[in-house]
Order: C-alpha cells, then structure tokens, then sequence
C-alpha cells in the first residue's frame, strides 16, 4: 500500500505527458498502410511500362528485380556482382527518371483518366442496356477497356 500511495504523489507532483491514441483501429491503418504500399507499387508498374524502354539494360536490369520480381537489394548485388548500395542507387536514379518523363510527357496520366472515363462510359451504358444503342456503347466501351 505504501509503494501505492508514493507513485499517487509522485505522479500528482508531476507533469504527465498523456499520449492521445489515434481514432484509427491498428487493423486499419494496417489496411490502409498495405493500399498505399500497393498503389505505389502500380504507379511504379505502369512508370515502368510506359517509359522503361528509355532506361539501359542494366538499369531495366536492376529495376525490374528489385521493383518487379521483388529481389532484395543483397540479392540483385551478389547475382551481378556490385554493392547493395551501387543496387539502391540505380533504382532510385531509374526511379527519378522514369517520374522525370511522366513529368514531362504526362503519358501514364493520360492513360489513367481515360481509363477511368472509358469505365464511366461502360458503366452508364450498362444502366441503360435495355436501349440497342447504349446496348452497342457498351459493348465498345468493354472492348476498350480490355485493350486498356
């Protein structure tokens, strides 16, 4: 009871610094952590499909190890016999330059967009099936979207 009654006064005697929690539940933020995590991975996807062919082929090399297949930077540096550190800096540099050309030439954006608004298109002309005509909208715009 003694030890009890000390650490009563010792922490009314004290500043208490009380940590506010987030509202978030961990489980969330979790899941909300793992879709940024895979929307960078799709960004980092498409960059790469776009303008990867403009990288060397030891650029393209390295960067689809590391950022495709997933190689650890130890991995990709013993199979081409350079430093872990020689393998980070060649996927950041191939990194900035690929987001240099979108920042130049806006091609992934474009795509982006009109997929989304191909896929509006597909979907108002679903609602109206029943007409021939957005029956045929439709059906072109799932075409177009499978091309995509």
């Amino acid at each position: 009871m003694v030890h009890m009654n000390v650490r009563l006064v010792e922490a009314k005697n004290k500043k208490q610094v009380v940590k506010k929690k987030y509202l978030t539940a961990s489980f969330f933020s979790c899941k909300i952590g793992k879709v940024i995590v895979m929307e960078e991975i799709l960004k980092q996807t498409l960059l790469y499909d776009f303008y990867g062919e403009l990288l060397t082929e030891h650029q393209k090399q390295v960067y689809e190890d590391v950022i495709l297949n997933d190689y650890s930077l130890s991995e990709v540096a013993a199979s081409l016999g350079i430093s872990r550190q020689g393998v980070y800096d060649m996927v950041r540099r191939s990194s900035r330059l690929l987001e240099e050309y979108e920042a130049k030439l806006h091609l992934m954006e474009r795509f982006v967009s009109l997929r989304e608004k191909v896929g509006e298109i597909h979907k108002l002309a679903k609602e109206q099936a029943q007409d021939p005509k957005m029956a045929k909208i439709d059906e072109i715009a799932s075409e177009i979207l499978e091309e995509l």
